[in-house]
């Protein structure tokens, strides 16, 4: 059986270490939805200084794309 491995960040790239996409990638933002299920603005707050940290790994990147690329979908719906 296969195991599973953590859509996670590889910094300073920001691409996910498993699948190569931007991170957070879909497998990465499912697995963020179930661990903050119960608190989504504690998942908002996360992905802030995520947002923080990459805007100065990427600093060739727009912030607006990434400011979408890390909040944008986790907000409540």
């Amino acid at each position: 059986m296969p195991r599973y491995r953590a859509h996670v960040a590889a910094r300073p790239s920001w691409r996910c270490r498993v699948c190569g996409a931007g991170w957070p990638c879909s497998p990465a933002r499912l697995a963020l939805l179930g661990e903050y299920r119960e608190n989504r603005t504690g998942l908002l707050i996360y992905l802030a200084t995520l947002l923080d940290e990459a805007t100065g790994d990427l600093p060739s990147l727009d912030p607006g794309r990434l400011a979408d690329r890390f909040l944008t979908w986790a907000r409540a719906r």
